[in-house]
């Protein structure tokens, strides 16, 4: 049965000429293997900011219209042919990446990295931050009556914070630390912390940022960033916080924010023999890596790329409150305000978190 064209379709629409706007989206009818999802909500990302203010994100470019947001949760209104996993009317989370499930990184498992990915929201494959869109049953993931939405949407943001603690040195009840309190830190802060790693610290620039991460975790500690003192002056005040000697230092720190002089401050605090997992996405060059000190210590230096086989766990972990991301969303919005929502997601003085798009739109099909 197809669905109904009639409805109004809103989404935000962004420009290769760095504008946003809320414009009419026509409806695609589901194929074969796919889904049409109501999307209920959407959280807006950092990336999503960074395309409509810079127009890229190294080699990702807004080159024409394109819908933003892949932070999503929602209902299925419509399934095309061949669909067996999921039925009109379950609950979903969506993994917004669709790899090509033919070259060799999709065959041994890390489809995160294949190279022809079609991801929601980056030009010129539309986002999800629109009322109803098209995608791969195999990319939607039902979630229980016990979560709501907005628990959903944010599997997605907590989905990178588990890839980096899957690629990271975390043990139980060995020291770690993180930086950046954005929802990105506070997400893999809160994962580090129910893998059992302990003592905990995190870092930011922002008092108010790092105000929100102990209101949230308070026996976590939280250290301000000088600006005003070089990388290697932080990061002994830094150490310090965690006594003294080398084997109390944090054998793992994970870098949420993909600064250079952040990114450089972990590498010094990182302990002999442990690792700086990068899970930031910064710019494309960085000039001043401490190449030597991280050599000398012997410091494994990981990355991350997104996420993969994530979904499910994540989704256990919110649904049975091993973790609670419920405080990180701290605005929200209906879908026809969703330029607002932008306007407020990028102005970090208004003490924002996750700013999330809603929709209480009522299918009648």
């Amino acid at each position: 049965m197809s669905f109904s064209t009639d409805h109004p379709n809103p989404g935000l629409e962004v420009t290769e000429h760095h504008t946003i706007s809320v414009v009419n989206k026509p409806i695609a009818q589901p194929g074969k293997n796919q889904v049409l999802v109501h999307t209920r909500a959407c959280g807006i990302c950092g990336s999503d900011v960074h395309f409509w203010k810079m127009g890229q994100i190294g080699e990702l470019k807004v080159e024409g219209k394109c819908i933003l947001g892949h932070e999503a949760c929602g209902d299925i209104v419509a399934v095309g042919e061949d669909v067996t996993r999921v039925k009109v009317g379950d609950r979903v989370a969506v993994e917004p990446q669709l790899p090509c499930g033919k070259c060799y990184l999709c065959m041994q498992g890390d489809y995160n990295l294949c190279q022809d990915v079609e991801f929601s929201s980056v030009y010129p494959y539309d986002g999800f931050m629109q009322r109803f869109k098209v995608h791969s049953e195999r990319f939607v993931h039902k979630i229980p009556d016990k979560m709501t939405y907005a628990q959903g949407a944010l599997v997605e943001p907590v989905s990178v914070g588990y890839h980096g603690i899957e690629r990271s040195a975390i043990q139980l009840g060995k020291p770690a630390m993180v930086a950046g309190a954005g929802p990105i830190g506070l997400c893999t802060l809160a994962l580090a912390k129910a893998a059992g790693a302990t003592p905990l610290l995190i870092t930011d620039i922002s008092e108010k940022r790092l105000a929100f991460a102990k209101e949230m975790f308070p026996d976590v500690m939280t250290y301000q960033i000088d600006t005003k003192k070089t990388n290697w002056e932080n990061a002994q005040a830094i150490r310090a916080l965690y006594g003294e000697g080398e084997y109390v230092q944090p054998q793992c720190t994970l870098e949420c924010t993909g600064i250079e002089s952040s990114i450089v401050t972990c590498g010094f605090v990182t302990r002999r023999a442990g690792c700086l997992t990068v899970i930031g996405v910064g710019k494309g060059d960085i000039n001043n890596f401490p190449f030597m000190h991280l050599s000398l210590a012997e410091i494994d230096v990981k990355f991350i790329n997104r996420y993969h086989d994530s979904w499910p766990a994540c989704i256990n972990l919110i649904a049975n409150k091993v973790i609670d991301v419920d405080a990180l969303v701290t605005h929200r919005f209906p879908i026809e305000k969703a330029d607002e929502a932008m306007a407020v997601s990028s102005d970090p003085s208004n003490g924002n978190i996750k700013v999330m798009i809603t929709d209480d739109y009522e299918v009648k099909n």
